[in-house]
């Protein structure tokens, strides 16, 4: 039987139509550099998604009870672990998964990785987990 890993993470957009360049490559023939004057706190939708060989799962939008886009925090990121990913997992026909997720500070809270090795036991890919996530190498 083939492992099935999962890898996880989510993603900022703005809604003004601001392009995080983390996210987006720009090819072209012209140098690309502009800069615009924009405002400190832009407005933003954070999605979360998890891909595998097999397909994916999500898009899972952060937003509050009352609808209101909202960044990741380790509660969210536990409350949509727990009631978003898990239960569409349970939708899937996966053996011996994997989930694998970055070193980010809600990812590895003490209270997210307690969930995730009661959820995946050895089986989790991430700072404090069985699998340490792998770090960057700088050729």
């Amino acid at each position: 039987m083939v492992p099935q890993v999962f890898d996880s993470n989510e993603a900022h957009f703005w809604l003004n139509g601001y392009v995080n360049k983390q996210n987006c490559r720009i090819w072209s023939q012209a140098n690309p550099q502009v800069y615009v004057e924009a405002p400190l706190h832009l407005e933003k939708l954070t999605v979360w998604c998890a891909l595998w060989a097999g397909g994916s799962i999500g898009p899972n939008f952060f937003k509050n009870d009352e609808g209101h886009n909202v960044t990741v925090n380790g509660d969210r990121y536990r409350d949509m672990i727990t009631n978003f990913f898990i239960p569409e997992l349970n939708n899937h026909d996966v053996q011996e998964l994997w989930f694998q997720q970055d070193g980010a500070t809600c990812h590895t809270a003490r209270a997210t990785i307690d969930l995730l090795k009661d959820m995946f036991g050895d089986r989790l890919i991430s700072r404090f987990g069985q699998v340490n996530w792998p770090l960057r190498k700088i050729l």
